[in-house]
């Protein structure tokens, strides 16, 4: 019984808006909104189309983070991704977990 309500809350908390918020931060804290719009495109693509574009999976988010970090072309005709070194390997894949919840 306590494992059953321990797994509620945690379902509870991982759907609440608050969660989304600071991952909304995180995009801010990382200059990400620079270059791209949650449902609007600006320099590179919107994270809603990201998100459409990939599966919701551990190897997604393994790709989507290191490119966070390494940077890419190509993907979205001649975008070109700077490579963002300064990003943490956590804020990365929070970041890409965050983006592919978007779909």
């Amino acid at each position: 019984m306590r494992s059953l309500l321990c797994l509620s809350l945690a379902l509870t908390l991982v759907g609440s808006p608050g969660l989304a918020f600071a991952d909304k931060e995180l995009l801010q804290k990382n200059n990400c909104l620079a270059c791209h719009g949650i449902d609007k495109r600006k320099y590179g693509p919107n994270f809603v189309d990201v998100a459409r574009k990939y599966d919701n999976d551990s190897a997604t988010v393994a790709m989507i983070s290191k490119k966070i970090q390494t940077g890419g072309t190509g993907v979205w005709g001649e975008d070109i991704m700077p490579p963002q070194p300064q990003v943490s390997d956590a804020d990365a894949l929070a970041l890409a977990q965050f983006i592919l919840s978007l779909k």
